[in-house]
């Protein structure tokens, strides 16, 4: 399983659940790497999605402690559950910060977007670079927009 995040320099990743700085070719970079695989996702990050549909072209698994039905997702009310009903095909963890803790350590791989910039942030994903378990393995692209570098970067654990 892996994780796809986009982090600012000191690795905050949202303010009152938005993303205070967004790139396009992060976006773009985005649905390339998710498209057609399962993505397991928070109940307040679906709050998020435009008009709260599942994403496209894409098996939505909603991670949630609640007993609820969510149109277009599927329910998995553990880390454990998720990682089951998704066993054998591409998937990725797409936040928020409270999914990403839970399922970081059933992931192998995190595909993280380094963007060079610090904003104010009250999430904040942990510092892979400064983990004895993770190790950046490649930087897949790289590139500056609106004059903020960024790096989109694999990390794999060791």
């Amino acid at each position: 399983m892996e994780l796809i995040v986009a982090v600012y320099d000191d690795w905050g990743i949202g303010c009152e659940g938005d993303q205070p700085v967004a790139l396009s070719a992060d976006r773009k970079f985005f649905r390339k790497m998710t498209a057609g695989a399962a993505v397991i996702v928070g109940r307040k990050t679906v709050g998020s999605f435009p008009g709260g549909q599942p994403l496209p072209k894409r098996r939505n698994i909603l991670l949630t402690r609640q007993d609820i039905a969510v149109p277009g997702f599927e329910i998995a009310h553990s880390p454990e559950e998720a990682a089951v009903m998704c066993a054998g095909e591409k998937t990725f963890v797409i936040g928020g910060g409270t999914v990403y803790r839970q399922m970081l350590p059933l992931c192998d791989r995190a595909v993280i977007t380094k963007v060079h910039t610090t904003c104010p942030c009250d999430t904040y994903f942990p510092n892979l670079d400064e983990s004895s378990d993770w190790e950046m393995t490649e930087v897949l692209e790289s590139g500056e927009e609106n004059g903020i570098g960024y790096e989109m970067c694999v990390y794999t654990r060791k």
